[in-house]
């Protein structure tokens, strides 16, 4: 008699440790949203701004800390100079955020920021995030990047 508990108990260990995994897996899958964006220069959520992302220096490459450039305009295309930009991003499939704190570390006139401290530390799709504060009001936009 003792032989059947211990097989139920067996299997629904089996079935506790199985069930995350399961779920786990599907947060690693590799697919991504067929309609994925991947341009680097986007209109803000609520269309106040555009804003265009640019590595300053080329190509982006796994481990390594990286510069970027922003580029910001209003609806007419005039650049926006004094805004403040929040950086911050993550990998989606993976549920956690980036492994540093970028942040805008100049104002370079002409509507363009320097980003720095940016580091991607695995292959895979990755968010960056801006949220912007500037006098048209707050926006913010997400570029996708594939590494």
């Amino acid at each position: 008699m003792s032989l059947p508990i211990a097989r139920r108990a067996i299997l629904v260990t089996l079935a506790s440790l199985a069930a995350p995994n399961t779920v786990v897996a599907g947060l690693f899958s590799g697919e991504l949203p067929a309609d994925l964006e991947l341009s680097f220069e986007r209109r803000t959520e609520a269309g106040l701004y555009t804003a265009a992302l640019v590595p300053v220096a080329p190509p982006v490459k796994i481990g390594r800390m990286h510069a970027w450039s922003v580029h910001l305009t209003d609806s007419r295309g005039r650049a926006v100079d004094g805004a403040d930009i929040a950086v911050d991003g993550g990998m989606p499939q993976h549920g956690h955020g980036l492994p540093t704190a970028p942040v805008v570390t100049q104002r370079l006139g002409d509507g363009r920021y320097l980003v720095e401290g940016m580091k991607f530390n695995m292959r895979g799709w990755w968010e960056i995030n801006l949220g912007i504060r500037a006098p048209a009001g707050s926006d913010s936009v997400t570029f996708n990047l594939i590494l």
